[in-house]
């Protein structure tokens, strides 16, 4: 009788050699596996420039029917707690913007036409800066931002 933990083991093996095999011979590249993201938005040195290679225009509408939450002071400047919602219809996309950061695109997820327009993440903030949600839709480019403190070590900064 055979132990079913063999079983495993032959199988798994077999998996990862597959796999080795399909590295090695080029058919399963790295660039192959990963998701798709707009390299020259985030690599932008500013919000105007970023949304200008995101989206074709750096002209956007401000809008009330986007809801952005942040906290009003972060303590701490590595992980800001941001989330996106709207209530525009056919949204395509949400993006999250932080001016005074180096490269200003923290966030881009392309979205289909069935899910609800929300996201949420954390974001990295380098000093006190405004952060601008922007939503995509079949009828414009949309946006909404508020002021985020951040403070060093707590202290206020």
């Amino acid at each position: 009788m055979v132990s079913i933990k063999r079983r495993t083991f032959l199988k798994g093996t077999a998996a990862t050699g597959a796999v080795v095999v399909a590295i090695g011979t080029g058919v399963l590249k790295p660039s192959n596996v990963l998701a798709a993201w707009p390299e020259d938005a985030f690599s932008q040195k500013t919000s105007a420039e970023a949304l200008s290679k995101l989206f074709g225009t750096a002209s956007i509408t401000e809008s009330g029917d986007i809801d952005l939450k942040t906290p009003d002071i972060a303590e701490n400047g590595a992980v800001v707690p941001v989330s996106v919602s709207t209530t525009l219809a056919n949204v395509q996309s949400i993006s999250i913007l932080v001016d005074k950061n180096p490269q200003p695109l923290a966030c881009s997820c392309d979205l289909t036409g069935v899910v609800e327009g929300y996201v949420s993440t954390r974001i990295k903030m380098g000093e006190t800066s405004n952060v601008i949600a922007v939503v995509k839709t079949a009828k414009g480019i949309f946006s909404t931002k508020r002021m985020v403190k951040v403070t060093i070590g707590g202290c206020g900064g």
